[in-house]
């Protein structure tokens, strides 16, 4: 009898056809999920007759009281390396092995400037308009050649992100708890003096840190009150280092030009949430990660994951 393997959150129908499966398909039957399941009670009924679960991101958390709900699960695997949402210690007194995958910095680098483009432009505003009968140029864009990017984070992906400002022709600069002018240096930007002045200089803001205890609503309302009227945010990183409900009372009030954001406390977002009808606000559904080679990359690791684990020799294990 072959093991089971659900995997989770798979929206587009594409996990089992972008990457090769053959190789455990005489071990292990392949079950994927296109609805999303936001409750534990759900989660657990759904996966209880499952051997293997693949999770896609830090969508679907894991607590010690699901593995306690599933008796038959002896592989998670999460896309990427790092994943916050996962108990590791529960997972491993439930006789539970964790693995990663790799996850490629390039389409979140592409979709940030993608978000802060189409801010600068107002690209969904003048497309809807041209479409639906609208006026015929009802916005006036802001202008990046010269103007100030800040960048919270130099890291992977910052340090991507701000090469291209710099191609742009804009003055590019970045902060972050222990970024050194060494670092900035090399990436050829100016090192911020701190957070403060680097939100009170920049027109734009990009968010480009890891989250954890120290940069948790690292930008709230006191932070947004800093940054220029005519100034723009862009977060795809993680929710929480920008408080939610800090930039939606901005928002609402104008003290900022507006924002664009990939990711959100609560995901997939309930239809009624404010974000969806925040005004000012430039808002996708967490596609940083979400391209056809990415995809490629996690369930094609995720196959090799299983098959390692099946013979007894796991790879990339997380936790």
């Amino acid at each position: 009898m072959r093991l089971r393997c659900a995997v989770l959150d798979d929206f587009q129908q594409i996990a089992t056809t972008v990457a090769d499966w053959s190789p455990i398909g005489d071990r292990v039957e392949v079950v994927s999920f296109a609805e999303h399941f936001d409750d534990e009670e759900a989660l657990a009924a759904a996966l209880a007759e499952f051997d293997i679960v693949v999770t896609l991101r830090e969508r679907v958390p894991f607590p010690g009281s699901l593995f306690a709900r599933l008796p038959r699960l002896h592989l998670l695997v999460a896309s990427g390396m790092r994943n916050s949402v996962i108990d590791y210690a529960a997972a491993e007194a439930h006789g539970v092995t964790v693995c990663g995958t790799e996850s490629s910095g390039t389409p979140p680098v592409e979709l940030t400037w993608a978000l802060l483009l189409g801010l600068a432009r107002g690209i969904v505003e003048e497309s809807n308009a041209l479409r639906h009968g609208g006026p015929w140029q009802s916005t006036v864009g802001a202008d990046l050649h010269g103007r100030r990017l800040g960048l919270l984070g130099l890291g992977r992906i910052g340090s991507r992100v701000a090469r291209v400002g710099l191609a742009f022709g804009m003055e590019v600069a970045a902060w972050s708890e222990n970024l050194t002018k060494e670092r900035a240096d090399e990436v050829g930007v100016e090192l911020a003096g701190s957070k403060e002045e680097l939100l009170a200089t920049s027109d734009f803001v990009s968010v480009h840190l890891a989250l954890g205890d120290r940069t948790r609503h690292l930008v709230g309302a006191r932070e947004l009150a800093l940054m220029k009227p005519t100034a723009y945010l862009v977060n795809t990183s993680r929710a929480a280092i920008v408080d939610q409900d800090a930039l939606l009372a901005a928002l609402h009030e104008g003290r900022i030009a507006g924002a664009a954001v990939d990711v959100f406390d609560v995901e997939p977002l309930p239809a009624d949430h404010p974000m969806r009808t925040a005004p000012r606000l430039l808002a996708t559904p967490h596609l940083g990660y979400v391209s056809r080679d990415n995809y490629a990359t996690y369930y094609g690791q995720a196959v090799e994951d299983i098959q390692a684990h099946l013979d007894g020799k796991p790879v990339r294990r997380l936790g």
